[in-house]
């Protein structure tokens, strides 16, 4: 420390040699009686470093403070006398040592949370003020924490009186000039700096303090609720609600309690868990949510939802004898509460939630006690409406992200804009959202298609409402044995010439003619035999049993494809999308993918879409050489998961080499990127038709399974390209089975050509044989 502490009495000794020559008799008398205690002991004058002469001297140095610790108020006052920034305390008052008494045995006070540079620096803060003349606010509050015999921290606020103190410089101490002190002020954290300017014992503290503590506990809790409330991702902490118990049980002054929370949701009128590490709710107990009239009595639902009032229960057990074990008290009663509060939570007499306290004592929490919480409520209710608009912000966040997100190597214009219309509307200008446009890029277009799916697709609609018409016949048959009305033969005459319109071909309103005949005409035949014969109940039934719920038709091959359908788009997306952050980092461009029968991308890279980092043509290179390497990968994920899904399809994989940059438009309306200008609209022609197009002369289509078409109309892509496919054999992605091929025109569109590369697959990831399409099959046997 800059200063070398002695304790003396010297300054207030000197008031007693003032006061011997009074003219009043009684205090000239007092004064000369503490004199001749301590003329024996001139240390107590001089002072000393030696904290032992502190016992030693004990009853002359209570002499010596007699009239600053007055006796009348020992019982009642917590003062000691001490160091200042140590933890040297004497001459304390009886009640302070009740206090620490009761801490413990071995408990010793310390000053909380001090940090030896930042003490240093406030020592320093002290010379400059007393002894250099430079006036410097150096203010700052000191605490004891202190439990009491229960266990329950107090908090205790330290105010020094340093009446009967004296600095004085030693041989270490400097001048300081103004330029010190300013380079001082400059740099409040350089500990080395302050040394060097203020030496350690370059001054002499002569003397001592009074430390008068005063309890803050209440306060203390209060302001530390607010900060832990204050607190970002509160409800991700691991002791946020650990922290949060110990400050309501030192609010209170009681051990024996616990807080929980449960929010409300005013649209079921129901109580719903917050989740979150420690969270509870003793309203709850084990369940995630109950109507509040099953979770309340009817005077606890009128103060708390009603009213917005605090409803306490003093006796748990009284309670639950005398209303019959009803709720709240049947489940507080269960979990061994037996005192609690109810603290609704609410903003502009709107419920959001309530606070829950309670304790395992009985009496301990009532109504007396309960208004203590009107300290505390206010922040309790700006934080769960702050939590409400944080959620309210994630969800949103999250309904962007999976739904209609900006990408995030755009969402720097994105904010560029906003800002803009910030601006505009705070300067009461006409605000309007601009459209976002990217010029000269260059696009990139690929697709992992399923192939064949509206046949797959078909074939599943026609088996299920065959078997569906099979199995409607199956009971009329048995109706019109049973009773011969025309009307059962003419409807089995219907549902048979329906499985014959659809057994070869299946028609695009096939499908809803059959729903609507099923619906209209069967079903009511089907309820009207369930209630006439009891004997054929068991036959419509076990029909009905057949029948999906959600579609309201036979739903068996159907749903195994639709299944397979997103087994196929899952496993895709989830290597495309884990692949994408690495390219992200190599350099940043615009994604975005869509899940249909099969998964397509587009990509889009040039430097009005990097921003502040320099575009060079090498990282188009790059992302294209990127861009088939992940679409191998895509297919081998698929053909690992295809023995495993329902239905087993096939995919193809197509990518479009286009040379010529382009401008993309986010289309407000329709929340998308899209091409600008009718030039650039030809790209959007190609890539809607490329998938249909056939090999020029012949009845072939371009794509094909177990190949990687690449379609292009330039000579130097094919070379590019050509290039690319040689690497990534020896990569282990294709074989040598490479072909280049012209294809069919395309209306509006002619001159396109396609590389066919036959990819190479492995069986697994840990792998390392490769297989053709056709040898990868028979290994698997599908």
């Amino acid at each position: 420390m800059p200063l070398k502490h002695l304790i003396s009495f010297d300054k207030l000794l000197r008031s007693y040699d003032e006061m011997a020559k009074s003219k009043d008799a009684l205090l000239a008398s007092k004064a000369k009686h503490v004199l001749e205690v301590q003329a024996p002991y001139p240390e107590l004058r001089e002072g000393f470093s030696d904290v032992s002469l502190l016992d030693k001297h004990k009853d002359v140095i209570s002499t010596i403070l007699q009239d600053s610790f007055a006796e009348v108020l020992s019982e009642n006052e917590i003062k000691a006398a001490s160091l200042p920034y140590y933890d040297i305390v004497f001459n304390s008052s009886r009640r302070f040592q009740k206090i620490i008494k009761n801490a413990g045995p071995d408990f010793k006070p310390f000053i909380r949370n001090r940090d030896e540079g930042i003490d240093y620096i406030m020592a320093c803060t002290v010379i400059l003020n007393f002894y250099y003349g430079y006036k410097l606010d150096f203010s700052r509050p000191y605490f004891y924490d202190i439990p009491d015999a229960n266990g329950v921290m107090h908090h205790y606020r330290i105010l020094y009186n340093a009446d009967f103190m004296e600095l004085f410089p030693t041989d270490k101490a400097k001048e300081l000039t103004q330029d010190d002190v300013d380079e001082l002020l400059e740099n409040p954290d350089d500990l080395k700096l302050w040394k060097e300017k203020i030496p350690p014992e370059s001054f002499v503290s002569k003397g001592f303090v009074i430390s008068n503590m005063f309890d803050v506990t209440a306060e203390q809790a209060i302001s530390e609720i607010k900060t832990e409330l204050i607190a970002n991702d509160k409800r991700g902490s691991d002791d946020f609600m650990q922290d949060l118990q110990e400050t309501f049980r030192s609010f209170f002054r009681l051990k024996d309690l616990r807080v929980g929370f449960v929010t409300y949701n005013s649209k079921s009128d129901q109580f719903e868990r917050v989740y979150g590490k420690g969270m509870e709710s003793f309203i709850l107990n084990d369940k995630d949510t109950i109507h509040c009239d099953a979770a309340l009595c009817e005077g606890s639902y009128r103060k708390i939802l009603k009213d917005n009032d605090y409803f306490a229960i003093s006796d748990v057990d009284k309670y639950f004898e005398i209303s019959g074990g009803s709720e709240p008290y049947k489940g507080l009663h269960a979990q061994g509460i037996k005192s609690a509060i109810f603290a609704p939570i609410a903003a502009e007499d709107e419920l959001l939630g309530v606070l829950e306290v309670v304790s395992t004592k009985k009496g301990q929490l009532n109504g007396v006690n309960a208004t203590k919480l009107d300290d505390v409520m206010p922040y309790i209710v700006s934080a769960v409406i702050r939590s409400k608009i944080e959620e309210e912000n994630l969800i949103d966040a999250i309904i962007q992200h999976e739904c209609t997100s900006v990408h995030s190597s755009v969402y720097w214009k994105f904010q560029e804009e906003a800002k803009r219309f910030i601006v505009d509307d705070l300067e009461g200008r006409q605000a309007s959202f601009r459209e976002i446009v990217f010029k000269d890029v260059y696009p990139l277009y690929g697709q992992v298609d399923i192939k064949d799916s509206s046949q797959a697709r078909n074939t599943a609609i026609q088996r299920d409402l065959m078997i569906q018409l099979s199995s409607i016949k199956d009971v009329l048959d048995l109706a019109f044995v049973k009773e011969k009305l025309p009307i059962y033969e003419e409807l089995i005459f219907r549902a048979d010439n329906y499985i014959e319109s659809i057994k070869e071909t299946l028609y695009s309103n096939s499908e809803q003619t059959i729903f609507d005949f099923v619906q209209t005409e069967v079903n009511p035949v089907l309820d009207h035999l369930k209630k006439l014969h009891p004997d054929l109940e068991k036959a419509v039934k076990e029909y009905e049993d057949t029948i999906d719920s959600t579609t309201q038709s036979y739903y068996d091959h159907r749903r195994n494809y639709d299944e397979s359908v997103m087994e196929i788009n899952r496993a895709l997306v989830g290597v495309i999308d884990q692949k994408q952050v690495e390219a992200q980092e190599m350099y940043p461009h615009y994604f975005e993918r869509f899940k249909t029968d099969g998964v397509e991308h587009n990509m889009y890279i040039g430097d009005s879409i990097s921003g502040e980092r320099e575009y060079d043509p090498l990282y188009l290179s790059n992302l294209r050489l990127w861009q088939l390497q992940v679409m191998c990968e895509m297919e081998n994920k698929y053909y690992n998961l295809k023995p495993q899904l329902p239905v087993q399809l096939d995919v193809a994989s197509l990518a479009l080499v286009y040379s010529t940059s382009l401008s993309i438009r986010f289309r407000m309306d329709e929340k998308q990127f899209d091409v600008d200008g009718t030039y650039n609209a030809r790209y959007e022609i190609i890539k809607k038709r490329i998938d249909k197009s056939y090999i020029k002369g012949t009845d072939e289509r371009l794509t094909q399974k177990g190949k990687l078409s690449i379609v292009y109309s330039q000579k130097k892509d094919e070379l590019e390209y050509l290039r690319y496919i040689s690497f990534l054999k020896s990569k282990g992605y294709f074989t040598n089975n490479v072909e280049i091929v012209e294809l069919e025109g395309l209306q509006g569109v002619s001159g396109l050509k396609a590389i066919r590369a036959e990819i190479l697959y492995k069986k697994g990831k840990e792998s390392e044989k490769t297989y053709t399409y056709q040898d990868l099959m028979e290994e698997l046997k599908v």
